[in-house]
């Protein structure tokens, strides 16, 4: 478990931002991922929403060797083991479940499990994991709510996602708790669409700079 600790801390305090993505067209898969490496922000979480998700992961883990490619929204233990199958580097869900922990434990891949009340983040911290997914962080109290956490759990580490957006990503990055956030933001509909993967990469650019 320290090894995939330190794995997954070496990943996710890489870049301020980790961009979450969710691929409808496959062909945009690389480009993207490119764009967004060129920007300072090769780790991205591939989120297991579209049909094309596995094939987006398989994708970027072979033809992007910038990139670090992670795995989102995964729910069970099937998605773990195909989303590791497919290259995931490591692996993020919104919640935390007794088969998740399973699959996790049976892995070597890091895996960043969610958690948001005190109970769940002192029973996911009693399994041995001390980074953990703060999901839908905005709806769930956001920076002041993770502020708070700060003191009596120190040694529980965030990566909030869910409402952050280039404007609040600053507020969280300046916890001591918050190791990133996840973003929506970098990959807007309309670029992807256009096919304009300069603008995505300059807003990559732009989250790459923001302080911690």
């Amino acid at each position: 478990m320290k090894k995939k600790t330190e794995k997954l801390r070496d990943i996710l305090s890489g870049q301020p931002v980790i961009p979450v993505l969710k691929i409808d067209r496959l062909s945009d898969a690389v480009p993207l991922a490119r764009a967004l490496a060129a920007g300072g922000l090769p780790a991205v979480e591939i989120t297991l929403r579209t049909p094309d998700a596995l094939d987006a992961i398989r994708l970027v883990s072979h033809e992007v060797p910038e990139a670090i490619v992670g795995a989102g929204t995964v729910l069970s233990g099937k998605d773990f083991t195909a989303a590791e199958a497919a290259g995931a580097t490591f692996i993020v869900s919104p919640g935390t479940t007794q088969e998740l922990l399973d699959a996790a434990n049976q892995s070597k891949t890091p895996f960043l499990p969610g958690a948001v009340t005190p109970s769940e983040i002192m029973a996911t911290r009693e399994e041995g994991y001390r980074i953990l997914k703060f999901f839908p962080a905005q709806e769930a109290g956001g920076a002041g709510f993770l502020k708070s956490l700060s003191s009596p759990l120190a040694d529980v580490h965030f990566c909030p996602t869910g409402g952050i957006t280039a404007e609040n990503a600053a507020d969280y990055l300046a916890l001591p708790n918050v190791v990133c956030v996840g973003g929506s933001w970098l990959a807007p509909e309309a670029e992807l669409s256009a096919g304009n993967w300069d603008k995505i990469e300059e807003l990559a650019r732009a989250a790459s700079k923001i302080n911690r």
